[in-house]
This record gives structure tokens, C-alpha cells and sequence, in this order.
């Protein structure tokens, strides 16, 4: 079936694009010695996983427990949990996790969490690994000061099945480095060795090899790129592997078309308004914004396009974060040269615990 056949609203992603993105990546990694741990909240597709260990990557990265369940059930056996796992509700999903996977981490920043992990572990009877979270840009979670990771060291080198494994965070920020070589200095004092440093984030994923001492990292939008990464200068336009096919619905008056898409579609999240404007960029028509959106309408000002779309005329949108967009449908239809090569169900769509 060709594309144009297809109905709208459609996420639809270019298999030579995403093909490319994941080998430019890999062989960066590469050649800077650092291992890759992609994460699949990007893509959320079992499939596209495959591919990304196939071509070197150590293992994957999922943010929920739920999300790293379904790559596991699909055979892949290396996770790391980057979300921090506090509740008494996430115990025995945490338990069969590390009991299914062939090696699984999880991060972790208060004894909260830890004694959690600790309990999961041991209910499975499986040593689980651990990386301390610390915060270096984002003010989101992980500990702020090198000394603390002291005492969530001691407490899981002093428990029978965790064990130490180093040390993440996100973003990569410019003092990652000094921070983590810091902590380490102060765990090595007590003869406890943390050899994973690993850092995330497809903005800054070009500059990684620059921060010292890391020794993997974990991007996710590279599978596809997005509005946000080519405004950061970490992809271009042309390496965007993911576009929402819309249709022009209604043109009621002059420079003001609406689309067929609307926040049920496209993620709500906007982009430095130094980077463009609305809420994606329209390929046929870069000087079209889109506007507002309510839940199944997207307004689009078409006031300063030379020819405005006419009703009924297909575009393609760019997201401004491909992230959610891949949480909001129930496939993905993938595309070589115009054709489609596969409809993919997004197993892990809504995988949010």
C-alpha cells in the first residue's frame, strides 16, 4: 500500500531514517569507547530495540517497570530502570521483573527506594543492581552533594542482594564529571568501587566522549529526532525519521486552515520560541504554524504562505518531542521510499507504572 492511501491522523516513520540515525549514533559511541544504552520510551516498540542491540548497543534503558516488562517478554534480557521506584504497589511488578530479565539495574537517589529495590531483590532471589542517581542540570530527582552517595553506598554493598554498580544521571551537565570523580574518591577511601558512570540525553549526545570519566550513555529521541533535537543542533531536519500525516479538514477563512490533528495526536509541548514556533513544523509548508489544539482539531495560520493548503491536501508534521507522540497511538506504520513495509502495534504505549 502507498502512503497516500493511508488514513489520517497517522504517525508514520521512515525505516531509512531511523536505520540511520541508530548506526550514526552507534559508530559515534563507538569510536569514543563509550557503551550505549538506548532508551526505548522514544520508540516504545520491541522491534526497534532488536535493531538497537543488533547493532552494538549493551542493553536498553526503560523508564517504568510496566515498559521494561514488555521489552523483557520480547527477549530482551539487559535494563536499566531510570525511574525511581518508591511505593508498596511497585513490589512484586519490581520482584518478577528481576526474577524475568537476564541482568537488570535500577536506579535509585533515597534509602526509601533503596530498602524497596532491596526487598524486590530479595523476594526474587536474584542480585539486583544499583546506580546512585545524582542531579547536575535538570532539578528533577538525584541526590545534589558527593558525600551522600556515601551512605546509599554503604547501605547497598551492606545488603545481600543489591549490589553497586556506579552512578547516573540527566542530563549529562557540565559538571558531571567532577561530581562523579569526586564520589567516587570518597567511596574508593572505603574500598567500594562504582565503575558505571552513565549519562542521557539526544541534545548534548554528540558531546559526550568531552565528559570524563563516563563510560555509558543512554539517549532516546536519536531513533527518530524531533523538533527540540534539531533546534539543540544535535540532528537536522532531513534526519527526522517520524512525521504525524495529517489532513487539511477546513480552510474557513483566509490564512487559517485546520488540520485533522489535534492534542490527542501531537504532545502539548513547545520549544524555544528562538528555535519556531506553534506546536510542529509542517514540511510542506515551513511557513505555516501551527497554532492551537484542542483534542481532535489543529489550528494552522497559514497567512504567510505564498499558497495556502486547500482542503482536503495531506501534510506532514514534525513533533516538537517525538516522546509522547509515540504514547498516543496504537501504531506506527513503518516506510521505505514511499511504501509501506509494516504497521507496528506500540506494545509498550501507556506503560506508565
Amino acid at each position: 500500500m502507498d502512503l497516500e492511501h493511508i488514513d489520517t491522523p497517522a504517525v508514520v516513520i521512515d525505516l531509512d531514517r531511523v536505520d540511520a540515525n541508530l548506526a550514526a549514533a552507534q559508530r559515534y559511541f563507538d569510536r569514543h569507547s563509550l557503551a550505549l544504552r538506548p532508551h526505548v520510551k522514544t520508540h516504545k516498540l520491541p522491534g526497534l530495540a532488536h535493531r538497537q542491540l543488533a547493532l552494538g548497543a549493551i542493553g536498553i534503558t526503560a523508564q517504568k517497570i510496566s515498559e521494561a516488562a514488555v521489552m523483557v517478554a520480547a527477549g530482551i534480557g539487559d535494563v536499566l530502570l531510570s525511574y525511581p521506584i518508591v511505593g508498596e504497589a511497585k513490589l512484586e511488578p519490581l520482584a518478577r521483573l528481576v526474577r524475568s530479565a537476564r541482568a537488570l539495574a535500577v536506579a535509585l537517589d533515597n534509602d526509601v527506594s533503596l530498602s524497596l529495590v532491596g526487598r524486590a531483590a530479595a523476594a526474587a532471589e536474584r542480585t539486583l543492581d544499583v546506580l546512585i542517581e545524582f542531579e547536575s542540570g535538570r532539578q528533577r530527582t538525584g541526590i545534589l552533594e558527593p558525600a551522600e552517595a556515601l551512605a546509599l553506598a554503604r547501605a547497598v554493598v551492606g545488603h545481600p542482594w543489591l549490589r553497586l554498580r556506579g552512578f547516573m544521571t540527566y542530563p549529562l551537565g557540565p559538571g558531571a564529571g567532577d561530581w562523579v570523580a569526586e564520589a567516587r574518591g570518597l567511596l574508593a577511601r572505603e574500598g567500594i568501587e562504582a565503575p558505571v558512570f552513565s549519562g542521557g540525553g539526544t541534545p548534548g549526545m554528540w558531546r559526550a566522549h568531552e565528559t570524563a570519566g563516563l563510560t555509558e550513555f543512554r539517549p532516546g529521541t536519536y531513533v527518530y529526532h524531533d523538533r527540540a533535537t534539531v533546534g539543540a543542533g544535535a540532528a537536522s531536519l532531513e534526519d527526522c525519521a517520524l512525521c504525524v500525516h495529517v489532513t487539511v479538514i477546513s480552510a474557513p477563512e483566509r490564512g487559517r486552515a485546520v488540520i485533522d490533528a489535534g492534542s490527542k495526536t501531537f504532545t502539548s509541548d513547545r520549544i524555544d520560541p528562538a528555535v519556531g514556533a506553534g506546536y510542529g513544523h509542517v514540511l510542506e509548508y515551513p511557513a505555516a504554524v501551527i497554532t492551537a489544539l484542542s483534542e481532535e482539531h489543529g489550528v494552522v495560520d497559514v497567512s504567510r504562505c505564498e499558497l495556502p493548503p486547500r482542503v482536503g491536501e495531506r501534510l506532514r508534521v514534525v513533533p516538537n518531542h517525538v516522546c509522547p507522540v509515540s504514547n498516543l497511538v496504537d501504531d506506527v506504520i513503518a516506510q521505505r521510499g514511499g511504501r509501506i513495509e509494516a504497521i507496528w502495534p506500540v506494545w509498550a504505549r501507556g506503560a506508565t507504572r
